[in-house]
């Protein structure tokens, strides 16, 4: 699977399962960890969760594993990272709190329309 077909396999899937808010940060200009974050947010930490579990059984099928899993017990902020693509996905408060957006303000910034 190449950069951009598992970009869009990402978007997809965690749209498919209603993740709010999600934004991509093209980061490749800034540094070398990775050329993508994508950021989405959950509801509870039981959507969070299945965001999370939803994003890598689809990879998994695709022989894609996450390098590292961080944050899954409390489900406030999981980062799924993919090597060229890291996963933030926050409950709404704690994305608001670390804004990584702001952090990351210099990369592009791709807004997508959650579906409803």
């Amino acid at each position: 699977m190449d950069l951009k077909e598992k970009y869009d396999f990402i978007i997809n899937t965690l749209q498919d399962k209603k993740a709010k808010d999600v934004k991509v940060i093209d980061i490749r200009q800034l540094t070398t960890i990775a050329d993508y974050f994508i950021i989405c947010s959950g509801t509870s930490t039981t959507h969070i969760k299945t965001l999370s579990d939803e994003v890598e059984k689809k990879l998994v099928e695709k022989n894609e594993r996450p390098l590292r899993r961080e944050g899954y017990n409390s489900a406030r902020w999981i980062l799924l990272d993919y090597g060229d693509i890291v996963v933030h996905i926050f409950h709404e408060e704690d994305r608001e709190y670390y804004n990584l957006e702001h952090l990351w303000q210099d990369g592009k910034t791709i807004v997508f329309d959650s579906i409803n």
